[in-house]
């Protein structure tokens, strides 16, 4: 059995992480080490040291997280055969998380598998429906001959939930060092174009779900549009705006089978301010640079030392 070390970026956790640390220890493959990355010592809570004696903590200041950055210090930690990442606020749904991820990676070539998201027990219809698009009930293995018909989501993948060979990883160089967001995307798109294969494992499941507001979503997109404007060697020619519609499309579908008609209008708010943002988000250096700081969900990364945002 491979050695699996879980890394985890924790701002200001409560009780949802404890009860995440409490379901990976209860693995059939339990982890080496839960490597946590937190931001800011003040707001962690000591205890779960002494009761999760697996349990590496290193702390950081709140201007020196980034996306990328910060998991890639984490990933630099281990000495495991697989690195999995998730987020604090991702839960395992069985005990057969790791085990299925860590088989996902057995595949012939195969690089990066990320597990399926569940919705939460509160979780909005119209958010129902788009876990049930982004995360299908059968796994599948996308490679680079995936492209044509794949587009953008042949290079899906999020840390969420995400299990990476870790010997390949350190080969490969990791995670981009500084990014706004997307650092896993980016990270697999690199992975396929390299030959290797990224395996969604279906099996591998977390309940992991939000119900954000439009300006909650108009601010992730935003970050999204940047992350891909930033790296036109991996995006060009590759768009998003296609994959938005088909979801738009198949959504209203659902919700006009389900006799919600009523839940419409909340639909195109919401894919209204995703696609302003994403659009924003593209061309922001266009922008004046409070425009940027009012727009992105991450303002301490314009504010690094040699980040320029736009025109003022």
């Amino acid at each position: 059995m491979k050695r699996i070390d879980v890394i985890i970026p924790t701002y200001r956790p409560g009780a949802n992480l404890e009860e995440l640390l409490r379901r990976l220890e209860q693995q059939s493959c339990p982890p080496e080490n839960i490597i946590i990355m937190n931001t800011e010592q003040q707001y962690w809570d000591c205890r779960l040291e002494e009761q999760f004696p697996r349990l590496q903590v290193h702390h950081l200041a709140k201007e020196d997280f980034d996306h990328g950055g910060t998991r890639d210090a984490g990933a630099r930690l281990s000495k495991a055969d697989i690195l999995v990442f998730m987020t604090q606020d991702a839960l395992p749904a069985d005990n057969q998380l790791l085990e299925k991820l860590e088989a996902a990676l057995e595949q012939e070539s195969v690089a990066a598998a990320y597990a399926r998201q569940l919705p939460q027990k509160d979780c909005r219809l119209i958010e129902r429906y788009t876990r049930s698009f982004n995360y299908p009930e059968k796994s599948r293995i996308k490679r680079l001959e995936d492209l044509p018909r794949l587009g953008i989501k042949t290079y899906f993948c999020s840390n969420v939930c995400a299990a990476y060979n870790r010997e390949i990883y350190v080969r490969s160089g990791g995670f981009v060092r500084h990014t706004i967001f997307n650092e896993d995307m980016i990270y697999a798109a690199g992975l396929v174009k390299a030959g290797y294969g990224v395996a969604y494992e279906a099996e591998a499941r977390v309940i992991h779900s939000h119900n954000y507001t439009g300006r909650q979503q108009l601010r992730r997109n935003f970050d999204l549009g940047v992350s891909q404007a930033q790296h036109p060697e991996i995006f060009r020619g590759v768009p998003s705006e296609g994959e938005g519609l088909r979801l738009i499309k198949k959504t209203i579908g659902f919700l006009l089978r389900r006799g919600k008609l009523h839940l419409i209008p909340a639909l195109i708010w919401q894919s209204g301010c995703k696609y302003l943002g994403y659009l924003l988000g593209k061309n922001y250096r266009k922008l004046p640079h409070k425009w940027i700081l009012r727009l992105t969900d991450s303002r301490h990364y314009w504010k690094k030392e040699g980040e320029v945002p736009g025109e003022i």
